[in-house]
């Protein structure tokens, strides 16, 4: 058949790049740039963070859902002894599987004892922490964690988090549910504060007066002396050995995948067990490599930007196709089954996180499924020679190597 029959009249043949009809983007305005005007209002310094959502490569088509957000426009929180940032679901409306926190705590900063009606993950971005658990069945829990640790509290374990020195700690916590709040927390001073003090002498067999100066007020976030030794602190929480480790060094674990483009590093209940809601991927990209075409098919993604610049393209049915640029600080959610790739823009690593509501991590590469097929069908959908798809990749590479 004839590629120009079935085209409606005054319409140029479709090419690659602006399929549809009527053809989008800037490609198709190259004799009509009045078509691009734009004298309205602008805001020139958010434009120029997003040279893709202005000037979309070709291949985009229609909207989606807006999957960017950033902590950079978040509100902080800052009390004495450090401070927090939150995007929910309230401001991020896409993302209602996750809800991210990105907080720091000066050296001896004390986030206050406290539990969560949801789960709590987190990864250690800067300096060091101490936390403090118990664990469901009783069991107390006391470690120190770094750049590149996490750490994991089900849904209702009691915990509490610590600055050390000499430069503090900030870390992003994603806790699995979009609606949950870091201002929504069970606080052990609310709970002695609105507890009355004959309850409490009774509940801890000591006199009222004990309780005459307790904080009327939540302390949320206060500063403190730093902590001593890690192992004065076990001893003295009673720490068994042997429990279940409620931290993992993810950025000193093996990689799932890696090559000279970068790697990709896991957490989930495979290497992790006592992650049980939360799994999580931690992405370095080399400049002038991507992560690969591919989607994950059991959980919605929830993106953290470390470090470098990246530029997403998210594919949905529709067909809709949007293209956006993240940078350090920024958030970003792709739809379960969603398909996408994100390249590193830069001259510099990118690095980023990949988070997801679910016990395990999976993912599902374009690569990987077309090597799998017979050629003779891919050739049929895609016009190109058997010979040539028998050159692309077999298997799943994860981030695509430098060439």
């Amino acid at each position: 058949m004839d590629s120009s029959e079935n085209v409606p009249i005054g319409h140029e043949v479709p090419t690659l790049g602006n399929p549809d009809l009527p053809q989008e983007g800037e490609i198709n305005i190259a004799d009509h740039p009045q078509s691009n005007t734009m004298t309205g209002p602008q805001n020139e310094a958010i434009e120029s963070q997003f040279p893709n959502q202005v000037h979309a490569p070709a291949t985009d088509i229609s909207t989606q859902p807006f999957f960017w957000s950033s902590f950079n426009i978040s509100p902080r929180r800052v009390q004495r002894g450090g401070w927090a940032r939150e995007l929910t679901k309230q401001d991020f409306h896409i993302s209602d599987e996750i809800a991210g926190v990105n907080m720091y705590l000066e050296p001896g900063g004390i986030r206050e004892l406290h539990w969560h009606q949801t789960a709590e993950w987190a990864v250690m971005t800067r300096g060091k922490a101490r936390v403090t658990t118990l664990s469901r069945s009783g069991l107390p829990a006391v470690e120190d964690v770094e750049e590149g640790d996490l750490w994991f509290f089900p849904a209702g374990t009691p915990h509490s988090l610590q600055g050390l020195g000499p430069d503090g700690a900030e870390f992003v916590l994603a806790f699995d549910d979009g609606e949950q709040s870091e201002s929504n927390t069970l606080l052990l001073t609310d709970w002695f504060a609105h507890t009355p003090p004959e309850v409490l002498a009774k509940n801890f067999g000591v006199a009222q007066e004990v309780f005459s100066d307790i904080p009327l007020h939540n302390l949320w976030i206060f500063p403190g002396d730093e902590p001593p030794a890690l192992e004065v602190d076990q001893a003295a929480a009673g720490v068994e050995w042997g429990m279940e480790p409620v931290i993992f060094r993810l950025s000193r674990s093996k990689p799932l995948y890696e090559n000279t483009g970068g790697s990709i590093q896991i957490a989930d209940s495979t290497n992790y067990k006592y992650s049980s809601t939360v799994a999580a991927a931690l992405v370095t990209v080399e400049p002038g490599s991507m992560r690969e075409l591919h989607w994950h098919p059991n959980a919605d993604e929830w993106q953290y930007y470390l470090r470098g610049s990246a530029r997403m393209t998210v594919f949905n049915t529709g067909p809709h196709a949007n293209t956006t640029d993240f940078r350090p600080g920024d958030v970003g959610v792709v739809r379960k089954n969603f398909g996408h790739y994100i390249e590193n823009t830069g001259d510099d690593v990118l690095q980023f996180l990949e988070v997801f509501r679910t016990d395990k991590y999976e993912e599902i590469s374009l690569a990987n499924w077309l090597s799998h097929v017979p050629p003779q069908l891919v050739s049929a959908h895609l016009n190109i020679d058997p010979a040539v798809l028998a050159t692309f990749p077999r298997g799943s590479q994860g981030i695509t190597p430098l060439r």
